[in-house]
């Protein structure tokens, strides 16, 4: 009697002590999900963290924020810009030297980043990449197997450029090889091989010939000495922002001027428009992508808690894009709905002449990125 009385105290201990450990394990789990973030931020870059170079608006402390003491990620968040024309591990190492963070190239969504896509389509093909920086590096590590810049293709054509005597100034080319050996040892054949896409990655510098050339490129079926009446190669755009905000006090002509520009000599020499495909804020399948990339951070941010199915099921109740300009940053957020909410500064294009901008209204407006941030915080944890 005694030795079943103490069995089935036992028991019951045992029972206890089960119970005990499953409110623990639930109590553990509770405090992981209370304390793991419901919100994600989209930071815009120029006119928001960055005015050409230079830290704007309290950003280098207001992104400190979003790091635990030992510098890892705290907060889910990335830049979410139509800027663009280097690799985004290059974007990301610039922005780490000028913020005093650690970020990743995969924190980096530029304008040109869903190019990405479209590797399986142009894959072995001649395409030409047009814009500052590097743009055929950007695409080359995309995974584009055959590409030239503008600046390259153009210097295989004796006299495309009909001004290039008068242009005192020379562009910096990624590929750095001697004009002479360009010409004599081409890289691809340029003469026969037609170009089938063209990808204008960043701001262009050279309108003028630019112009010219992929209206001989894109009128000509792909080759400029070909002829008219060839069907048209695809055209992309990384972005179709008229203007932004860079160090010039006013605004400056941004991609999309440059497309009107292009569009418009192109309606008027040929007699089929032009046909193009533009990517960037503020496109709604920008922001579903955001909102992806965020759901991976989170996973990184919480990999002993959430699996990688979690992860993409779990629904933020906030996302904040914090922008300067109404009508690509506010508008894209506000068009992208639930969780988007947008945040507008104004250190950009936005100036604050007016509360809210009237067509693009946004949620909040503040003066600073920091002063977001600081309210986002003050909302959220």
């Amino acid at each position: 009697m005694r030795f079943r009385s103490v069995f089935r105290a036992s028991k019951v201990g045992i029972q206890r002590h089960s119970q005990l450990q499953r409110l623990q394990r639930s109590h553990s789990q509770h405090q992981s999900q209370s304390a793991r973030p419901s919100f994600g931020i989209a930071f815009d870059i120029d006119g928001v963290i960055l005015r050409g170079h230079d830290p704007i608006g309290g950003s280098p402390q207001a992104l400190r924020r979003l790091y635990n003491d030992d510098g890892t990620l705290k907060i889910p968040y990335l830049f979410l810009t139509n800027g663009g024309g280097v690799p985004e591990s290059a974007r990301a190492v610039e922005l780490s030297g000028l913020l005093g963070v650690k970020i990743l190239a995969q924190q980096i969504l530029q304008g040109h980043s869903p190019f990405r896509r479209l590797v399986q389509r142009f894959e072995n093909d001649l395409i030409v990449a047009a814009g500052k920086g590097e743009p055929a590096q950007v695409m080359s590590e995309y995974g584009f197997k055959k590409v030239l810049s503008i600046d390259e293709y153009a210097s295989y054509f004796d006299d495309i450029d009909p001004l290039s005597s008068y242009k005192a100034w020379k562009v910096e080319q990624a590929y750095r090889i001697d004009e002479d050996s360009k010409k004599s040892q081409p890289r691809y054949d340029v003469h026969s091989e037609i170009v089938k896409g063209v990808f204008v990655v960043s701001d262009p510098v050279d309108w003028g010939r630019d112009i010219q050339v992929l209206c001989d490129i894109l009128g000509f079926g792909g080759l400029p000495v070909k002829g008219r009446g060839h069907q048209q190669p695809p055209l992309f755009f990384a972005s179709d922002d008229l203007e932004y905000q860079a160090k010039f006090p006013s605004e400056r002509l941004g991609m999309g001027a440059f497309r009107i520009a292009l569009e418009s000599v192109f309606n008027r020499t040929h007699d089929d428009p032009l046909e193009y495909t533009s990517f960037g804020k503020p496109n709604p399948f920008v922001f579903e992508n955001a909102e992806a990339t965020l759901k991976q951070f989170l996973l990184n941010i919480h990999h002993n808690q959430l699996t990688t199915n979690e992860a993409q099921a779990h629904s933020f109740s906030k996302i904040y894009m914090i922008g300067d300009n109404p009508s690509v940053d506010i508008k894209g957020a506000r068009e992208a709905g639930h969780p988007w909410f947008s945040v507008l500064t104004k250190t950009g294009v936005f100036k604050g002449g007016e509360d809210n901008h009237p067509d693009h209204p946004a949620d909040l407006v503040v003066d600073t990125v920091e002063e977001a941030v600081d309210y986002i915080l003050r909302r959220e944890c």
